[in-house]
């Protein structure tokens, strides 16, 4: 092969791991930006905190109650690309998504509003593959030491600081996840979900 045909085969090499790189971080903003983002950065909150949902600024945000029967329509609308909750109440439990002027629905998000003195912090966006998460259960008002932790419904594990660390994360953590803290109660329930490999 002569010197020309290598600085070639080199050049498209180089072009090809370019490119993967391109396409793996426009695909991941991409899965980021389907979802609202939610400030605080959690998907459970105590009553009375305020919860602010953005998203990008040519849609709009939208959400579903629970309590309220499902339909195609959202009994609340923005018109700026965000929206604050405050005070939030166990009412506003219920789906939040970004919505198009077309009507184009993006991915959606289960926010859980807990007039009790427990809630699980778990992400709020799909995590990798191989990642490492940290589930914790918080007290309203102090730290505990101690929680129990459930998926689907079954005891796992104890957090002795509060804590539940999944490594290397596959799709068999995939789930309903809550918490229990002996004598001050339990959380709502949320799903972790796992996207592809980071």
């Amino acid at each position: 092969m002569d010197v020309t045909a290598l600085c070639i085969r080199l050049l498209i090499n180089v072009l090809m791991v370019l490119v993967a790189q391109v396409h793996n971080s426009y695909c991941t903003q991409n899965d980021d930006a389907a979802f609202p983002h939610i400030v605080p950065n959690r998907l459970q909150f105590f009553e009375y905190e305020s919860i602010s949902v953005n998203c990008m600024t040519e849609q709009r945000v939208m959400r579903t109650l629970k309590e309220i029967n499902q339909t195609n329509i959202s009994n609340w609308v923005t018109s700026a690309g965000s929206g604050t909750v405050d005070p939030a109440y166990p009412s506003d439990s219920g789906e939040y998504w970004c919505e198009d002027g077309e009507g184009l629905r993006r991915s959606a998000v289960n926010i859980s509003v807990t007039a009790g003195s427990v809630i699980l912090e778990s992400p709020v966006l799909p995590v990798k593959e191989g990642d490492n998460v940290t589930l914790r259960c918080t007290k309203k008002k102090s730290t505990s030491n101690i929680a129990d932790f459930y998926k689907d419904g079954h005891r796992i594990r104890t957090g002795y600081e509060g804590n539940l660390i999944i490594h290397n994360v596959s799709r068999s953590h995939e789930g309903l996840y809550k918490c229990n803290i002996s004598g001050d109660g339990e959380s709502p329930e949320s799903r972790l979900a796992v996207g592809g490999e980071t």
